[in-house]
């Protein structure tokens, strides 16, 4: 798992890069979004498109993320999921936990209309 950090605005978009799961990189998503909470960063954008598969621990690992990001203010949305990963959320019935969008563009435009509002 690789995971590349960009700033929009007030935004942080990481682009995950690999499979999430417990023996490769969840540890380490859950790790940066603890880092970003710390230095106030909290307004972020998982961008999945570059995730073939995630498991249980990575699911676990983006609720983590997602406590985080909220306890500090934040907030926390998911972008370009495959259908498996989709499939997986609404399963798990994480899919209502979490804000999804089809495209990163769709992500950030939510987060203009939750400044202005």
């Amino acid at each position: 798992m690789q995971i590349n950090e960009r700033a929009l605005g007030g935004l942080t978009i990481l682009d995950l890069n690999g499979r999430l799961t417990i023996d490769n990189g969840a540890q380490l998503l859950k790790d940066k979004c603890e880092s970003l909470a710390f230095q106030q960063r909290t307004q972020v954008i998982v961008n999945l498109a570059a995730v073939p598969y995630i498991d249980s621990g990575g699911l676990g690992q983006l609720v983590a993320c997602y406590t985080t990001l909220s306890k500090a203010g934040g907030r926390l949305t998911l972008a370009n999921i495959n259908k498996t990963n989709h499939d997986l959320l609404s399963i798990t019935k994480l899919v209502a936990v979490f804000e999804t969008f089809d495209s990163e563009e769709a992500a950030v435009q939510s987060y203009s209309v939750a400044v202005r509002a």
